[in-house]
């Protein structure tokens, strides 16, 4: 096993990492002693410094204040406590923003932003690139050698998007860099329609807003160039780290999951550390399902162990309405990430905010202060997690679910028979039964490396490339079993509709061709043939089945050839356990997946070995009646005994989510009198 960070390996074994943002400049220097001191007792041993201190680090153009800076690093290195140094480029000071108010992005309405926030950058601005070049060099010049930093963090949350003229000139070097000349470009572009032909590369122009719906080829190379700009910031200042920072200590930046504007899959190789922000919202049943696929594409993204680098532990404030964790559910969050691979738990932050606009988000200090109910349950955490051993263990996976960033965007263009079928709920909805059963599942991009997956799904690829249809092609035909969601290989990479019956490319493996996409009534239909039940949203005429009313009714379920094919398409939307109960339930098992091989469900250790889900609790020396009492207000204990093996059967709501809160720390010896019962919240405590 390889620790993330080898520094914060105990005796040379590697440790999960707990800690969070530090924002010191917030606050009176002599409050600092006092927190790290805090910090020492919670267990604390990483925390990132620096990520919104540009106008602390630089209060004016080339003025370096970095002598608070050393006093805290210095602080915290004397007590062990390691830092993640962030560049503080995310949020540039108004000294900047006043002097060249070109670096304050624009709108595809044409207004320009206002500082007053944070983000509040053009990605191309060369004054904004220039001024945050200057900074981050010195900051790694300064810190180089300073042994407690031991990872770097450049910017923080990118997604930024501008529509500025610097940003048309930006994007028109990307779109001559990938095309070439004009007539190719017309080309890929369609841009016969409408008469929007292009005759000289001045006339490219961002997809700004528009009297009606703009060409979607356009707008998806327009994400594309957004994500690739964003990447290009990222590699600058990374750059400026590698090159100063003589002991290679690793560099990262904080991905947000599935967000629509950053392509992770195109930016994996770039970083050293693959790091996320994970919110599941408490007040949405659905959370757990949604946080595992989440952290599931970050384990993908990475290819092996990643880090937790922000989470809450109660609430936030950036919500309508901000519910409060119990302590079960922040134990079940942070056990949650770890079983599905990350090497750490960091939350935002490690004292609450007074002022600003996160002055009600949750930290592990809240505003009442260390003797209170919720920074007990911090320390408590902070010590469970230094007591288990997973740091660094692989999740072996023979499951795949196929995801493409392009194919998401261009999913989602207006002009589409419905603005129904979203990608991201048939994403959660193929993956939901997996995740109940205790699948290891990774999401895999379709033109990845597929060996050693037996099984791949594709819940819905609108787009595939000609080599992407080729892996998965080649995928099949050795030996593997693909399943194909609604709306699949509908277009290629520039968007152009492929002609032909659908999915196209993969109709002589099914043994079906579809000829007509059929949006239901918003009322639904009736399923027919092999399913019965209730389908609504979206249906695909199949002529090879037929129904007694089949001049209503599409096709439901296509297997070829009896259902042996290798090759399975599901072209309806069918809402919750009625696909769990129908396709999806079937479809592991056909590949030779049996519950045997499944893992026991969101279990650190058993999540990172599929051989035998029962062998890494017998290790421990953990018994069912190991597992601790941590209820969840308001929703029913799972008593089911996951220190065996998972079972099919359903767990409703948080249930499931309260399996890693009671399971993982026994396996690190914890018993139940290490853990308090949650209290609930609207009742009188004890």
């Amino acid at each position: 096993m390889v620790a993330l960070l080898p520094q914060t390996s105990r005796a040379g074994d590697p440790c999960l990492l707990f800690g969070g943002d530090y924002n010191p400049e917030q606050w009176d220097e002599a409050i600092w002693a006092e927190d790290v001191e805090a910090m020492v007792a919670a267990g604390v041993n990483l925390v990132t410094v620096g990520v919104f201190s540009w106008s602390a680090l630089e209060p004016s153009a080339g003025r370096r204040e970095f002598g608070w800076l050393d006093r805290i690093i210095d602080l915290l290195w004397s007590k062990g406590i390691a830092v993640d140094l962030a560049t503080p480029t995310a949020s540039p000071p108004r000294w900047l923003s006043l002097a060249h108010p070109e670096t304050l992005p624009l709108t595809a309405a044409g207004v320009r932003l206002s500082p007053g926030s944070r983000n509040h950058f053009c990605p191309s601005s060369t004054a904004y690139r220039a001024a945050a070049a200057s900074l981050v060099t010195d900051l790694v010049a300064h810190y180089a050698e300073h042994p407690a930093v031991q990872l770097w963090h450049v910017g923080n949350e990118f997604g930024q998007v501008c529509y500025c003229d610097s940003c048309a000139d930006a994007f028109r070097a990307w779109v001559k860099q990938r095309y070439g000349t004009l007539e190719a470009l017309n080309e890929a572009w369609g841009t016969a329609v409408w008469s929007q032909q292009f005759s000289d590369w001045a006339e490219v122009l961002p997809p700004r807003e528009a009297v009606y719906v703009v060409n979607p080829a356009h707008v998806l190379d327009w994400r594309r160039y957004c994500s690739d700009a964003l990447l290009a910031l990222f590699d600058e200042q990374a750059a400026l780290i590698r090159a100063g920072d003589l002991l290679r200590r690793p560099v990262t930046t904080n991905f947000m999951g599935f967000y629509r504007d950053v392509d992770a899959f195109a930016w994996a190789s770039h970083l050293d550390v693959v790091s996320d922000d994970s919110y599941p919202d408490p007040g949405d049943p659905d959370s757990p399902v949604i946080a595992a696929l989440t952290h599931d594409l970050t384990r993908s993204v990475a290819g092996g162990p990643w880090l937790l680098i922000e989470q809450a532990t109660s609430a936030v404030s950036w919500r309508p309405h901000n519910l409060p964790k119990s302590e079960g559910r922040m134990r079940a969050d942070a056990f949650r990430a770890v079983a599905h691979g990350s090497d750490g738990v960091l939350s935002f932050q490690w004292r609450a905010s007074r002022a600003g606009a996160e002055r009600f988000h949750s930290a592990l200090v809240p505003h009442a202060g260390t003797d209170t109910r919720l920074h007990r349950s911090v320390v408590r955490l902070g010590a469970d997690l230094a007591r288990l051993a997973v740091a660094g263990e692989p999740v072996p996976t023979r499951v795949g679910i196929l995801f493409d960033w392009s194919s998401w965007w261009a999913a989602e263009e207006r002009g589409l028979p419905s603005e129904l079928l979203r990608v991201l709920p048939q994403l959660r909805a193929w993956y939901r039964p997996l995740w109940r059963r205790g699948l290891a599942v990774d999401i895999v991009h379709p033109a990845a490396d597929l060996a050693g997956y037996d099984l791949l799904l594709g819940p819905q690829l609108f787009l595939l490339d000609d080599a992407a249809t080729a892996n998965l092609r080649a995928f099949v035909s050795r030996g593997g079993t693909l399943a194909l969601g609604s709306f699949s290989a509908v277009v290629d990479a520039n968007a152009t509709v492929r002609t032909g019956r659908f999915p196209v490319g993969f109709t002589d493996l099914l043994g079906a061709g579809g000829e007509e996409w059929w949006p239901l009534p918003e009322a639904g239909t009736s399923l027919v043939g092999e399913l019965s039940g209730h389908a609504s949203v979206w249906g695909e005429w199949f002529p090879l089945v037929t129904s007694p009313d089949d001049e209503i009714h599409p096709a439901t379920v296509i297997p070829a050839k009896a259902g042996v094919s290798p090759t399975d398409h599901l072209d309806d939307e069918i809402p919750g356990q009625a696909r769990d109960d129908a396709g999806l339930s079937v479809i592991p098992a056909k590949a030779g997946i049996s519950p045997t091989d499944h893992l026991d469900h969101e279990i650190p250790g058993q999540a990172r070995d599929d051989t035998d889900s029962s062998v890494i609790p017998a290790k421990a020396g953990i018994s069912p009646t190991d597992q601790p009492d941590d209820e969840i207000p308001g929703q029913a204990r799972d008593d089911s005994d996951r220190a065996v093996a998972s079972s099919d059967h359903e767990i409703p709501g948080q249930a499931r989510d309260d399996t890693d809160s009671s399971v993982i720390p026994a396996k690190a010896g914890i018993s139940p009198t290490d853990q308090p019962e949650d209290e609930n919240p609207g009742s009188s405590p004890g």
